[in-house]
């Protein structure tokens, strides 16, 4: 399905009539189309969870792997799509050190874009480090490793469509 200024979306039903007739399709899938929105994020967009990296670590985890090809997916089934990933970090390392490991981070989730075959062209990065933290968990103050995890996260802004 497509529709100008939306998202496009592929799906498949896979169900048998007992009897020829019509089928209501909003009854057997979501058919609902994603409106198109310079900067909003797919991730929220689509419920796409969080992408974690090991505290230090910039390699891409297999759950990490598993929500980056819905990315993947979305941008396959839209083919003018372009994506800004931004990579944030917590506060418990130097700032200086969170800043270089949140680029290591977006780089190596740019990496695994093109190894699905999304071009390079449609894809920027950004690693923001501690700069944009969603909590309180600024350095000095002990917060719980969920608390941590909040503000380790990836968005997927949309700069073109």
């Amino acid at each position: 399905m497509s529709k100008d200024g939306y998202i496009s979306k592929t799906v498949t039903l896979n169900d048998a009539l007992s009897q020829p007739g019509q089928i209501d399709l909003q009854e057997k899938m979501d058919i609902t189309l994603v409106r198109l929105d310079l900067n909003a994020d797919l991730g929220k967009l689509y419920d796409i969870k969080p992408i974690y990296f090991d505290l230090g670590k910039y390699n891409i985890r297999p759950d990490a792997a598993v929500e980056m090809d819905k990315v993947v997916s979305i941008m396959k089934e839209n083919p003018t799509i372009e994506i800004d990933l931004g990579v944030h970090t917590d506060a418990r390392w130097s700032s200086a050190s969170n800043a270089r490991l949140s680029e290591k981070r977006a780089k190596s989730s740019v990496d695994y874009f093109i190894k699905q075959g999304i071009s390079k062209s449609r894809l920027t990065l950004k690693g923001y480090g501690e700069t944009q933290l969603i909590n309180r968990c600024a350095d000095g103050i002990k917060c719980t490793e969920e608390e941590h995890q909040q503000n380790c996260r990836t968005e997927f802004k949309i700069t073109k469509y």
